[in-house]
Formats: C-alpha cells, sequence, structure tokens
C-alpha cells in the first residue's frame, strides 16, 4: 500500500517533502494522483483502439498507446501539479482557465476513439450500408461510363427491329386480307380465286419480298448490333468486377458511420453526447478540485517555500546588481578623473614648452645684414 500510495502522489505532481510535514492534504493528493493515472490509462485504450482500426496490427496499436498514454499522463501530471493557489477565486480562475481549455481539448481527442468502440455493433452494422452505398455509387459511374455508347447501338438495333416488324405486319396484314378474298370471309364476300384475289395474292408476295431484302439486309446489322451491346456490356461488367473491394471501417468511416447513427437516433445522438461529457469531468475534475476547494497547508507551506526561495533569489541578485552598479560607477569616475588629470599635465607641459621656446627666442640676438642696394649707394 505504501508503494502504492507514494505512486499516486507522485502522479499528482506533489512534493513529498513538503507534504510530509502537512498529513491532512495526503488523501486529496492521492485521490488527484489516482484521477490522472486512470485518464493516461484511458488515453492509452483510446490511442490504441484507434491505431488498431486504422494499422489492424496489435503491435504497432500497443507502441503507439504506450506512447500516447504517458505522454497524456505527464501532460496531465504538468497541468495539476502547476495549479497553485493563491487566495483568491478570480485570480486562480485566471491561471487555471487555460488549463481548463487543454483539460477539454485533451478529453475530446481521448472519448472519441472510445465512443467508436463503446457503439461498434452499431457502428458494424452502418458501416454495411455505408459500403454499400459507395459500392453503388462506383458502378453507377462506370456504368454511366457505357451507357452513351449502348444506348446509340440499341437505338439502332430497335430501329432496325421496328423496320423489320412493320414490314412484315403489313404482309401478314395484306396476306390475311388475300386469303378473305379467296374463302369469301372478306372483300367481296364471294368465294372464289378470281381476279381480285390474285391481285390481293400478287401485293402480298411483293410484301414478302420486300420483307426478306429488308431482313437480308438488317439482319447482319442487327448481329452486329448485338455482338457491339454485348461486348459493352462485359466490359463493363469486368471493370465493376475490378473495382477495388477492400475493407472499409477505417477510423475516417467509423466516425462518419457514428455521426450518421446519432442524426438517426436521439438515443445514440444523446448517449455520445454523454459519453464526451464524462471524459471531460474525469480530466478537468483535478483542476476544478483545487479551484474550488479552500487553501490548504500544503498549499501555505509550498507558497512559503517559493516566497522564500523568491525572497533570496531577490537579494542575491539585488547585491550582485548593486555590486556591478558600483563598480560602473567606480570605473567610470576613476576614468574620468585620470582623463581630466592627463589632460591637465598635457596643458602645463605644453604651457612650459612654448614659454621656454619664448624666451629663448627673446634672447637670441638678432643681425640685420645690409641690401645690396644699399652697399652700392654708399
Amino acid at each position: 500500500m505504501t508503494k502504492i500510495k507514494q505512486f499516486l502522489l507522485y502522479c499528482s505532481g506533489t512534493d513529498t517533502s513538503i507534504l510530509e510535514k502537512c498529513p491532512s492534504d495526503e488523501n486529496k493528493f492521492i485521490g488527484i494522483g489516482g484521477t490522472v493515472l486512470f485518464t493516461g490509462l484511458l488515453a492509452f485504450f483510446s490511442a490504441g483502439y484507434a491505431v488498431y482500426t486504422v494499422f489492424d496490427n496489435y503491435f504497432f496499436a500497443f507502441l503507439f498507446g504506450m506512447v500516447w498514454g504517458l505522454m497524456i499522463f505527464n501532460l496531465d501530471r504538468y497541468i495539476v501539479a502547476s495549479m497553485k493557489k493563491r487566495g483568491t477565486f478570480w485570480k486562480d480562475f485566471a491561471i487555471a482557465f487555460p488549463r481548463l481549455l487543454m483539460a477539454v481539448l485533451l478529453a475530446l481527442v481521448i472519448s472519441k476513439p472510445l465512443e467508436l468502440k463503446i457503439f461498434e455493433k452499431e457502428i458494424n452494422a452502418e458501416l454495411l450500408v455505408m459500403e454499400q452505398e459507395v459500392y453503388k455509387d462506383q458502378e453507377a459511374i462506370i456504368q454511366e461510363r457505357y451507357q452513351a455508347s449502348m444506348q446509340n447501338h440499341q437505338k439502332r438495333l430497335e430501329d432496325l427491329q421496328l423496320e423489320i416488324n412493320t414490314q412484315a405486319a403489313l404482309r401478314d396484314t395484306l396476306a390475311l386480307m388475300a386469303l378473305r378474298e379467296a374463302d369469301g370471309t372478306g372483300g367481296s364476300g364471294n368465294k372464289n380465286l378470281g381476279p381480285i384475289y390474285r391481285a390481293k395474292k400478287a401485293n402480298a408476295d411483293k410484301a414478302e419480298a420486300e420483307l426478306q431484302a429488308i431482313k437480308a439486309r438488317a439482319l447482319p446489322l442487327i448481329a452486329e448490333q448485338e455482338d457491339a451491346v454485348a461486348e459493352l456490356d462485359s466490359l463493363m461488367k469486368a471493370d465493376i468486377a475490378g473495382l477495388d473491394r477492400g475493407a472499409y471501417g477505417g477510423m475516417a468511416a467509423r466516425m462518419e458511420a457514428l455521426h450518421r447513427l446519432g442524426q438517426e437516433s436521439e438515443a445514440i445522438y444523446w448517449a455520445s453526447i454523454f459519453i464526451m461529457l464524462l471524459f471531460i469531468a474525469v480530466e478537468t475534475a483535478p483542476i476544478f478540485v483545487k479551484l474550488i476547494s479552500p487553501r490548504s497547508p500544503y498549499d501555505y507551506l509550498l507558497y512559503n517555500y517559493e516566497h522564500e526561495f523568491e525572497m533570496d533569489n531577490f537579494e542575491k541578485v539585488s547585491l550582485r546588481n548593486n555590486s556591478i552598479r558600483n563598480k560602473v560607477r567606480f570605473d567610470t569616475e576613476t576614468s574620468v578623473y585620470r582623463t581630466q588629470q592627463e589632460i591637465k599635465v598635457e596643458k602645463e607641459l605644453t604651457n612650459t614648452y612654448l614659454r621656454r621656446k619664448k624666451e629663448a627666442i627673446e634672447n637670441t640676438p638678432v643681425e640685420w645684414e645690409q641690401p645690396p642696394f644699399l652697399k652700392e649707394a654708399g
């Protein structure tokens, strides 16, 4: 039990050295740690199932689920550990608000694959319907590709058959008229094989001859059109048979199926909403526990520890800043004073040099040489 308790405290992100001084807060942090742990486990199962539906491989599902679960566990642990009570609700809420948004986002990501698993039977049934719809649409596209050519051949075939049928009907009518003329049931009403019968029989024979001529011309064309229709039909069936009938049930398809089920059934829609809200509640529970609970002894001790460290660091930084500031001031002022004294010395040396130069010039006698024109004049 001690190891389990220590592990749950580790999951909560608490400082055990501080918590030892306030054991009354131990149960609260054990509960927070348990929530963080189970959130990581749910993330593991959620990611594992999601990857399995995509790759259909247990190894990759376990590997990615483990990585995702550890990442969510570490992120939740950081979110909870970084929440520190400061005494006022609105100040604490301002600190917690971005963490709440992140927790809600994580809950949505974790809950969706588990929703797919919960409604797996209903989704599989809906996937069959969606699969048939997809195949039907694919078949319709292929049929549309061949439909125009097949209709053209079918129309020509029907026109040829109509021509034969029309001529056959005309022949039958004329033959019937000749027969009725012969047996007296029609025409003149006299039973005879006289000239009227022979004329009608001649018309019937002529129609028969024309029918045979039409058949001789149209039947090969009809056979050609039937062969063309049969060939197009076989090509169409081959293309349909060659369609990819792979497994239809990836992550996107399952999410689409769940969305359709929610639109068709209010029970599934509300069940999906409540499952999502449940995960949001679980994910945000540690943050709300810290947000609404009053400051505990652990919070005061943690604040004192951090404040002491902050003040100690502030003191060291202030002393270092003052030392650097004084050193800079000393170096600056001494440098300025040194420069001023050097300028003063240089001025004195320059003045001394110029004074001596002047005295040397004044003490040196000047000899004037007589100009040449004055010498000539003398």
